[in-house]
């Protein structure tokens, strides 16, 4: 079975890690190329990751860039239609919900080529979210479906979907995450301020609804910062978040602003943190399972097993309701997690044998 593998930004990347170094240990049953479709082209949003999570450099890098959601998605689709036309895979396997994800598997799905998408059922029904819409566009053309829980396969079932195409296997995230977890690496943040373990706590933001408004943004960093005592926030900078800083101008003295981290030095200080808060789907789940309390700045999660037994919180970006969490966190109330079913670091070796199994 020849395959085609989808990357093209940040979570994919960790998603996709743990199917290659499934597949490889059955090498004899698969080929496979890994795309890389360029969505992000920083270094710490992309190429990092192919040496900290040991996996090979892509056959094909499409270089796509930065750009409107219409001119990337146009552009993945015209330079993976050209990869087609030399060499069809039998399977074109896309993980997650980005852009690069939803026009590989639209591309394919043209070129007759069957499609697997890894995460299907995921569901926030928020179709202010281009992931919303990216994710029900990839299931409703895709033929296997490997979901992250039974409610998502649930969700496939009641939309229509054959039982015998759909395959619960537990998370891929955290298959890297507990396969990395020893070799999270110390970023220079933490010596530079002396970080001391769960006397900090860390910030993501880069959903358009909570970046995009400067108001809105200063309002949310307000909230936060005059409910957090002294304790230092750090807060990895998004590119999309940084435009929006650079006019807002905010500076407080105990909210650091850096670069984005690589994954290794990222998950070391979530690890080691009180508390994160974010507005992001993946790391809610990796919080989960490093017991981390978690806030999530969203009204919505397509993620509610990290609420219902994770460590997540859903607290939106409404001022009064931060406050009320971020006192719940500090009078040291929050609930303690559990692990979701099947999320045991054995998602990417159920998948493998699984597309063993459809390629006999």
């Amino acid at each position: 079975m020849k395959i085609d593998l989808i990357a093209g930004a940040r979570p994919n990347f960790v998603k996709i890690a743990a199917i290659i170094h499934a597949l490889e240990t059955i090498p004899s049953s698969f080929s496979y190329r890994l795309i890389h479709t360029g969505q992000h082209y920083d270094d710490k949003l992309s190429a990092d990751f192919f040496r900290d999570l040991n996996i090979p450099l892509p056959a094909h890098n499409l270089d796509i860039g930065s750009g409107s959601t219409a001119s990337q998605t146009g552009g993945i689709m015209m330079a993976y239609e050209q990869l087609l036309l030399l060499e069809k895979p039998d399977i074109c396997l896309v993980v997650g919900d980005v852009t690069s994800s939803m026009a590989c598997a639209i591309t394919a799905k043209k070129m007759q080529v069957k499609v697997a998408h890894i995460e299907a059922g995921l569901r926030s029904f928020d179709w202010k979210m281009p992931e919303e819409i990216n994710r029900v566009l990839i299931d409703s053309i895709a033929d296997f479906f490997f979901t992250t829980t039974k409610e998502a396969k649930h969700l496939l079932l009641e939309s229509g979907k054959n039982e015998q195409d759909i395959f619960f296997v537990g998370n891929t995230m955290i298959d890297t995450l507990l396969k990395f977890k020893p070799h999270f690496r110390r970023p220079e943040i933490w010596n530079q301020l002396n970080l001391e373990e769960k006397k900090f706590l860390v910030l993501t933001l880069h959903r358009p609804d909570n970046v995009d408004d400067v108001k809105n943004l200063e309002r949310i960093l307000n909230t936060i910062l005059s409910n957090v005592g002294n304790l230092p926030v750090i807060f990895p900078v998004h590119p999309r978040t940084a435009k929006t800083l650079k006019e807002l101008n905010f500076i407080r003295e105990n909210l650091h602003l850096i670069d984005s981290l690589g994954y290794l030095e990222f998950n070391y200080l979530v690890e080691r943190s009180k508390a994160i808060l974010t507005d992001s789907g993946g790391i809610t789940e990796e919080a989960s399972i490093l017991q981390i309390p978690c806030l999530t700045l969203r009204e919505n999660t397509e993620r509610p097993e990290t609420v219902t037994v994770g460590t997540n919180k859903i607290v939106g970006t409404d001022s009064e309701k931060i406050t009320e969490a971020l006192d719940e966190l500090f009078n040291e109330n929050w609930k303690k997690g559990g692990i979701p079913d099947l999320w045991d670091g054995n998602a990417g070796i159920r998948i493998a044998n699984i597309l063993s199994k459809l390629s006999s």
